[in-house]
């Protein structure tokens, strides 16, 4: 017997308006990183700076990657499928995985330049170089408000993970322009190029992490399942909770599924109400699918309400 709650659809709309939002915020994020890219490789190949060069290589890639968030926020808002039957909400986690994967693989190859660079350094020219970083620092740190200030998911992140590390390398690309015009120490430039890749590295494997943990259909970092488990068991007429799974179904709902052992099977109808009451006020939780059981049935491993001990039980004092 299942039972699933009754704002399940209502809850579904705010998810799309949310989807709404996240999209044109990735649209216009999407067009000011590759409308600038090209200005960046430019002025990077003219002045001969890996900064430069490296954070329009940044650019270009966050480009592609913003574009597969935008994309895969449009696909998850379509509505299930015969083929598809929870919708396609998970597209927004494998964007995430592949856009860490992709910010991952550029490190590396900034670093082997960096590197490169150090061992033989190459002439810079630093005014240039100072003034095209100023104009990306602009251009990162209007499309870095357009991300953060929008609905917060995993995909999101991830691309705001992308523009983030653009705003560092421009700062990077600044600071290289502004010692070399000073000093005319040209190695500042792929050394800077170096931190930053260390820096972008760090961020990236963490979005990797959440991003396996949902496609293992962990549960949700937020949600403790044991917390969750004797919050069922203490509802009124329950008596014990078994085969509880909870994870997520995309970057903003999560469902879950348990079988509930029952006092008395008349009084499920009432139960079940209480039970997606809680999920939902409680945890956020509006896709249940509960299974209600007898109390004579004998069952391994179910977790029960954490009533005190009976007096009978009560060690003597």
């Amino acid at each position: 017997m299942n039972g699933h709650h009754p704002h399940h659809d209502h809850n579904h709309g705010h998810h799309h308006h949310g989807e709404g939002g996240s999209r044109r915020a990735l649209l216009l994020a999407l067009a000011l990183t590759l409308g600038y890219s090209g200005v960046e490789a430019l002025a990077g190949w003219w002045s001969g700076s890996l900064a430069l060069l490296g954070d329009a290589a940044h650019m270009l890639t966050d480009s592609l990657a913003l574009g597969l968030a935008a994309g895969a926020v449009l696909m998850a808002s379509r509505p299930p499928s015969l083929r598809h039957s929870y919708g396609y909400g998970r597209l927004e986690t494998l964007a995430a995985l592949v856009n860490a994967l992709l910010m991952i693989a550029l490190v590396a190859a900034i670093s082997a330049e960096a590197v490169d660079r150090i061992l033989s350094p190459h002439p810079v020219l630093g005014e240039a170089v100072a003034g095209v970083a100023m104009a990306g620092l602009a251009i990162n740190l209007v499309a870095a408000w357009l991300l953060s200030s929008g609905k917060q998911n995993l995909n999101v992140r991830a691309a705001l993970l992308h523009v983030m590390g653009d705003l560092l390398g421009s700062v990077a690309a600044l600071i290289s322009g502004i010692v070399i015009v000073w000093t005319g120490w040209t190695t500042v430039d792929p050394i800077l190029s170096l931190v930053i890749a260390l820096l972008i590295l760090f961020s990236s494997f963490g979005i990797l992490r959440d991003a396996l943990h949902a496609l293992m259909e962990g549960v949700p970092t937020h949600l403790d399942l044991d917390e969750i488990g004797h919050a069922l068991a203490q509802i009124e007429g329950v008596k014990g909770v078994h085969d509880l799974h909870i994870w997520s179904l995309s970057a903003e709902r999560t469902a879950l599924s348990a079988h509930l052992l029952v006092r008395n099977m008349g009084s499920w109808p009432e139960v079940l109400i209480l039970t997606n009451e809680l999920l939902q006020e409680r945890f956020d939780i509006v896709h249940s699918t509960l299974q209600p059981e007898p109390m004579e049935q004998l069952v391994p491993l179910q977790i029960r309400p954490r009533d005190p001990c009976p007096e009978s039980e009560a060690p003597s004092g």
